[in-house]
């Protein structure tokens, strides 16, 4: 038998509900907000298959350029050969939601704007960069009442 060549092969784990996450799905992905420019993940959900992306989309990050009423269009960066290119999909609000990869920034933006409001009132400067963590300090580990153990590979014995 040859290999399958359908539109949805290879998608067993990628569109199957997690364990306890089966069944009737929630409201509140119903009742989210979609706006023009917001980030979103593409996840495709296996119990909903009208509006649902093609496999290639699935876990991708996109962009909303379009909000209709049950589904939205998002703008994909698709690799195809040697090129990345844009491709609009459109995807019903089911199987996708809002994406945390500006959620850091977003957090940091906003603890920054504190620190120069109070920098401002009191007239002192505070660094506002990010700085990568220092190594951690050199200690001297003692012998006393602590031996060195040696370890090596356990020699193999045949029991018969």
């Amino acid at each position: 038998m040859t290999n399958p060549k359908g539109y949805r092969r290879g998608t067993r784990d990628m569109f199957s509900r997690a364990y306890k996450k089966k069944g009737v799905e929630h409201l509140s992905t119903y009742l989210k907000i979609y706006k023009i420019g917001d980030i979103v993940d593409i996840k495709g959900c296996g119990a909903f298959q009208k509006g649902m992306p093609h496999k290639s989309y699935h876990g991708k990050t996109g962009r909303v350029f379009n909000v209709s009423k049950a589904a939205v269009g998002v703008v994909v960066n698709k690799r195809v050969k040697g090129k990345i290119l844009p491709k609009r999909v459109s995807v019903r609000i089911e199987h996708i939601k809002h994406s945390q990869c500006r959620k850091d920034f977003l957090d940091r933006v906003h603890a920054n704007e504190v620190k120069k409001k109070e920098m401002k009132a009191t007239g002192k400067t505070t660094i506002c960069k990010r700085f990568p963590c220092e190594p951690r300090p050199g200690h001297v580990v003692s012998t006393k009442d602590n031996e060195p153990q040696v370890i090596g590979p356990i020699p193999y014995e045949f029991i018969a």
